[in-house]
């Protein structure tokens, strides 16, 4: 996160492709900075048919942790 946002490459890449039927989940790793508006932001990239789960940040995560949050989803 650049101060609570992605940087503007996220963006052309989510703008560059179809996720219409596919579940996106934004994460990051930060020693400082929160999400702030990247879920809506990035989320306003893409299609209407794009499933979006609410994103994360992470800044010091043990793998464990990491395991865990990835097995709560759902997927």
């Amino acid at each position: 996160m650049w101060w609570y946002v992605a940087p503007t490459i996220i963006n052309t890449f989510l703008e560059s492709y179809d996720f219409s039927g596919k579940t996106v989940i934004p994460f990051a790793t930060s020693g400082g900075s929160g999400m702030g508006d990247t879920d809506r932001v990035l989320k306003d990239c893409c299609s209407r048919d794009t499933r979006w789960k609410q994103g994360r940040r992470f800044g010091s995560v043990k793998a464990a942790d990491l395991k865990s949050w990835v097995d709560g989803l759902g997927l």
